[in-house]
């Protein structure tokens, strides 16, 4: 085990102003292999097979390209430094530069990462977005820091990774813990050290400096193409259609907004802790204010109170889940009544929770296609910055309404094609294009 020696918190001279700080191990336990990365990679592992992929093509898409750790310091407002370790990892560069999320997250590993990366390999192969995956994070409670700590650690973090990133090679955005701010220090950041403005160096920036309109919603607007057609497949008109929401941040909000436009009846809500429920419906607009005054959704007017897991079995057409990953298992998928689930966070449904809603006929649309939507935005703001021409509302919403739902109608086909689910059929589609691009290319030297 390494260690470091630091200030103890708000001691920084004189006897006992430093402490041995044990630090643990970057690298993963290979008995205990982290559930996520374990889950993508069996999804790949099941298209693989299906799709007769080379043995060979197997094994190089199942790794990362590469994988860069970096361990740095940082000074905190009383003066004490603590060492923070961060990662970045490109898992295939063979359809573009890569490109994926910076994540804040105290419990954050290498393994998270690596499932990440690929993730976001099959997602812009899926939406034909000529991007790579990649991703990236620091493993740090971010809460725990000031705006000038946070500040800190985030420029500190991208000079570290900055050998990876730019324009051309690896473009970040913004994912758990992070933002439009967060984006900005990092294309500041490589920017200073360049001697020139480079907005095209990240995605998920403020429009003052280059961002994109329409990114707010875009996952959300995304999730509701998947939705709308999915419901359009399984005879399901959304005019009616009971939906319960879990998970109740920016893309909650914004799904529920555009389902009530739609003419849904929002039945049930929960965020990370608390849930309320109303059979005749919750107003989206009510919900989404009560939300942003107090972070939290237990109170709110006109609602009932209820757990996550009443939530997860009210008795509706449409289940959202944009909240964590791992949120339905096995053990709370049988209680399950919804005829759709929509997987808009990363790994929603565990593996062994597919099985069971696919065993009782309820049909789920994949993350890699219902959270898509922020892959396209992010491709349009690098498009946009690298071209100096910004586009208008409505063109933003045009090109990813007519690229969602060409996507879904590829997936659909597959999965009737196939008689596969459309997971199955998704990961399908996803993976040959990136074993397509691959093969052309050939491997070097």
């Amino acid at each position: 085990m390494n260690a470091v020696i630091l200030p103890r918190p708000g001691i920084t001279s004189g006897p006992g102003a430093l402490a041995y700080v044990p630090m643990t191990t970057n690298q993963p336990d290979p008995e205990t292999p982290n559930g996520l990365w374990h889950h993508i990679q069996g999804e790949l592992d099941a298209a693989a097979e299906r799709l007769n992929l080379d043995e060979g093509m197997h094994l190089v898409l199942r790794v990362p390209k590469r994988e860069l750790t970096v361990n740095f310091p940082v000074t905190h407002d009383d003066g004490h430094v603590e060492v923070y370790t961060g990662y970045r990892v490109h898992h295939n560069v063979n359809r573009g530069p890569a490109s994926g999320g910076i994540r804040y997250t105290p419990d954050l590993d290498l393994d998270d990462v690596r499932a990440l990366a690929m993730l976001n390999s099959w997602k812009a192969a899926l939406v034909e977005i000529p991007f790579g995956g990649a991703a990236g994070g620091v493993r740090v409670n971010p809460r725990r820091l000031s705006a000038d700590e946070r500040q800190g650690l985030t420029r500190r973090y991208a000079t570290e990774i900055s050998p990876l990133v730019g324009p051309k090679s690896d473009i970040p955005s913004p994912d758990v813990n992070t933002g439009s701010q967060t984006m900005s220090w990092i294309m500041d950041t490589l920017s200073m050290h360049r001697g020139h403005t480079i907005t095209a160096s990240v995605i998920g920036k403020p429009l003052a400096i280059g961002g994109t309109r329409g990114r707010r919603s875009a996952t959300g607007r995304g999730a509701m193409r998947c939705i709308t057609a999915e419901a359009r497949t399984a005879g399901l008109a959304l005019d009616g259609a009971r939906v319960a929401i879990q998970g109740f941040g920016r893309v909650g909000m914004t799904v529920a907004e555009e389902l009530s436009s739609a003419g849904a009846r929002i039945v049930g809500i929960a965020d990370d802790h608390d849930g309320v429920v109303n059979a005749s419906g919750i107003a989206a607009a009510a919900a989404n204010d009560w939300m942003r005054e107090r972070d939290a959704i237990a109170g709110l007017p006109d609602t009932e109170a209820a757990t996550k897991a009443e939530i997860f079995a009210l008795d509706c057409d449409i289940l959202v889940l944009a909240g964590l990953q791992g949120e339905v298992t096995d053990t709370n998928a049988p209680a399950i009544r919804a005829r759709i689930v929509v997987e808009v966070a990363n790994g929603g449904t565990t593996p062994a929770a597919d099985d069971v809603l696919a065993d009782r006929g309820i049909e789920v649309i994949p993350d890699i296609i219902a959270s898509a939507g922020s892959t396209i935005l992010g491709y349009f703001e690098w498009v946009q910055d690298i071209q100096s021409f910004f586009w208008a509302d409505t063109e933003i919403t045009d090109q990813l309404d007519r690229i969602m739902d060409d996507s879904m109608a590829g997936i659909r086909a597959m999965a009737d094609a196939k008689r596969v689910d459309l997971r199955t059929a998704a990961m399908m589609v996803a993976v040959s294009r990136v074993a397509d691009a691959t093969s052309l290319r050939g491997l070097y030297p």
